[in-house]
């Protein structure tokens, strides 16, 4: 067997995936391993925004109608974001294109691996991971777990929070204070669920938040997030702050009476947008988590990590035809990703910063979700071209700030 590809991708969710999708109508012949067989679960918190399906239409292929016609998914039609102060406001996306859904990552990301499988480019090893990977001028080796040796003339790093790509090559490692840590639990039986994303920012859980995404079969997806920079200084235990809040919270306790839960409390990491890092380097890319590219305000990262493959492989495409792989040309890799989704995350930053203090949050979900421009932000927010126009207008602000009387 010929083990020797232009490109290599590492890790086959949402990122690595699209990005060997995206490069299926090239003549490039290209690697996708992930440790895992698939199909397989993926701890997250299950939201599928308008962007993803706006994505999977331009991707080759019919995925987004495949995505429609998924079974294993639930409508969403709206925020509820809950305050300290236990009051509450939803906002309705009354919009019939935005299409919003929940789906667990076992479904939604097999959805996309095995579109990628099929692609006649597309070489895929899974079920044993990356390990090591070893360099020269002209190619970088990657040793699989089982022994394995893949020679790459360009590897995508696309293997998650705990990226061996960005470790090894990059040097990057994990920084507490652009971090989130997080759990996750599926529950049955969850009492008042309705086809609403919910966000609680509840005064025991800051600078965190709680959320609650039904899914499908009467379940619900739920799960707390907290900066791990905050977790360490502190000592916070954040299970045991997710059961109490679960068991004490006067909004939450009664609707978990009768829950039952139907799995042991799940660990993840997500890595934040709001830190300054090189995503790329000699012969490689970073994409999605492998990039730092969560939304640092609502943990959201398949979006960014669809867009970002998508991106990288543009790039990559545009790499071969001139013959070019070094860290100089690769930077313009970064420079677009700078350029489509560093301003939507430097908004995520500051809204992320605001919800820290609960006099804070209970102001916004009091006052600033009676205001227009408020609703429009989070109404278009889900998309991200609407955003940056929105928060680029000086009037946006002033339609804001003239209701606050601090």
């Amino acid at each position: 067997m010929d083990l020797n590809f232009d490109v290599v991708i590492v890790g086959a969710g949402p990122a690595g995936a699209t990005a060997a999708i995206c490069l299926s109508e090239s003549n490039l012949k290209v690697a996708l391993i992930d440790k895992s067989e698939f199909p397989r679960d993926k701890v997250c918190g299950d939201g599928l925004s308008p962007d993803i399906y706006n994505q999977l239409k331009v991707l080759p292929g019919n995925i987004a109608e495949e995505y429609m016609s998924l079974q294993e998914k639930l409508f969403c039609n709206g925020v509820k974001i809950v305050a300290p102060n236990n009051e509450e406001a939803t906002v309705r996306f009354h919009n019939p294109d935005l299409h919003s859904y929940s789906s667990t990552r076992t479904d939604f990301d097999n959805l996309l691996f095995q579109n990628a499988a099929k692609k006649s480019n597309v070489e895929t090893f899974t079920g044993s991971g990356v390990t090591e990977i070893k360099s020269d001028k002209n190619h970088h080796l990657l040793v699989l777990g089982d022994g394995t040796e893949i020679k790459a003339k360009m590897v995508v790093g696309a293997d998650g929070a705990h990226s061996v790509v960005a470790s090894q090559l990059g040097g990057i490692r994990i920084d507490r204070d652009h971090h989130y840590a997080g759990l996750r639990v599926y529950f049955e039986n969850v009492t008042g669920l309705a086809h609403d994303v919910e966000l609680h920012f509840l005064k025991e859980i800051l600078p965190g938040y709680l959320w609650i995404i039904p899914l499908p079969g009467n379940r619900a997806n739920v799960g707390i997030g907290m900066l791990s920079s905050y977790i360490s200084e502190k000592k916070v235990n954040l299970k045991q702050v997710l059961e109490h809040a679960l068991k004490t919270s006067p909004v939450l306790a009664p609707r978990f009476a009768d829950a039952k839960a139907l799995e042991t409390i799940k660990g993840m990491g997500l890595p934040l947008g709001s830190r300054k890092l090189s995503r790329s380097g000699d012969r490689y890319l970073l994409l999605g988590d492998a990039g730092h590219l969560i939304d640092p305000f609502t943990g959201e990262g398949i979006g960014n990590a669809i867009r970002s493959a998508r991106i990288a492989a543009d790039h990559i495409q545009e790499a071969f035809k001139v013959n070019q792989f070094d860290a100089a040309f690769n930077k313009a890799y970064d420079a677009e990703i700078k350029r489509r989704m560093m301003g939507e995350m430097r908004f995520s930053i500051f809204a992320a910063r605001l919800m820290k203090k609960p006099v804070v949050a209970n102001f916004v979900v009091k006052r600033l979700l009676q205001n227009a421009a408020i609703h429009q932000l989070i109404y278009t927010g889900l998309n991200p071209n609407a955003i940056l126009r929105t928060i680029s207008k000086r009037k946006f602000y002033g339609d804001i700030f003239r209701k606050v009387a601090l």
